[in-house]
């Protein structure tokens, strides 16, 4: 499984994405690489991809380690040939369902025991937008569904507070989008670096940052020209969290290697990937 990284060129209007690589099995522990995502360079492939883990090979392998406030990454992105992602290899749940809007405007699958329920937008939002959150039985909310987003005003970064991040996963998915967005749609699970490794998913045809550091990560979709934007994400954007700040929904972890589990292994990542990559959205 590929995952998207830092941000090259190619071509007029396109742009590639680095990389890193999880190997599942007994080499994941210590196979953490860097290939180049040809994220719109390729097609962005049919609905219903396969949901089973597809073969991979190992490559470089940098040492795992356990960040501590302002560390750097345990290992850097390289440059290697054109590749696309596949779905997480994590079994996902046995039975589905859809919802639809009252309105038809969105609809998406989701697990049978999920629950989808529309709740007020939040101000600021376009006429006629739309907040939905899907929660599991317990009250968990796993994702929520926002449309008619304006556009926002781009928050000062200054080199200093930029932190480090790698994408972990990042799959193709077709939905509306900006004509003028610099990448293609893609559901993307990143993790960035501060006192722990902190994770987040969504969907986003936004490039991340520079040179593989960011001061925030946005799970939004630039949406085609006079229809707002929109998100479907765990929360609007991720950062480096402080010790004395609330985490979730975001997830964290200790090290490189438990994220990539999360992501290649787990149920959890599987069922909302799934999930996000079914959304389709009418314009």
């Amino acid at each position: 499984m590929n995952r998207t990284g830092a941000v090259g060129a190619c071509g007029t209007g396109r742009a590639f994405i680095a990389t890193a690589r999880w190997v599942r099995g007994a080499a994941l522990a210590a196979s953490v690489a860097a290939v180049v995502l040809l994220a719109a360079c390729t097609p962005d492939g049919g609905r219903g991809p396969s949901w089973t883990a597809a073969p991979e090979t190992s490559v470089a392998s940098p040492p795992n380690q356990t960040p501590t406030s302002g560390a750097t990454p345990s290992g850097s992105a390289t440059a290697s040939g054109p590749s696309d992602s596949t779905p997480s290899g994590g079994a996902t749940a046995a039975a589905w369902k859809s919802y639809t809007d009252p309105a038809r405007k969105v609809s998406f699958d989701l697990p049978e025991d999920w629950i989808a329920q529309s709740v007020t937008p939040d101000a600021g939002t376009l006429p006629g937008a739309l907040k939905i959150e899907v929660k599991t039985p317990d009250g968990t909310v796993m994702a929520t569904l926002k449309t008619g987003l304006p556009d926002a005003v781009a928050a000062e970064c200054p080199a200093g507070q930029r932190r480090p991040y790698v994408v972990l996963s990042s799959v193709p998915t077709k939905v509306p989008a900006h004509q003028d967005a610099a990448i293609a749609p893609h559901v993307v699970f990143r993790v960035m670096q501060g006192y722990r490794y902190f994770g987040s998913y969504g969907i986003t045809n936004i490039v991340g940052g520079v040179d593989g550091t960011a001061c925030t990560l946005g799970n939004v979709v630039r949406g085609p020209a006079g229809t707002g934007n929109y998100s479907f994400s765990d929360l609007d954007s991720l950062k480096a969290f402080a010790p004395d700040e609330k985490v979730a929904p975001a997830k964290a972890f200790d090290t490189l290697d438990q994220a990539g589990k999360y992501v290649d292994q787990g149920s959890e990542f599987a069922n909302v990937q799934r999930m996000l990559m079914s959304l389709v959205i009418n314009t």
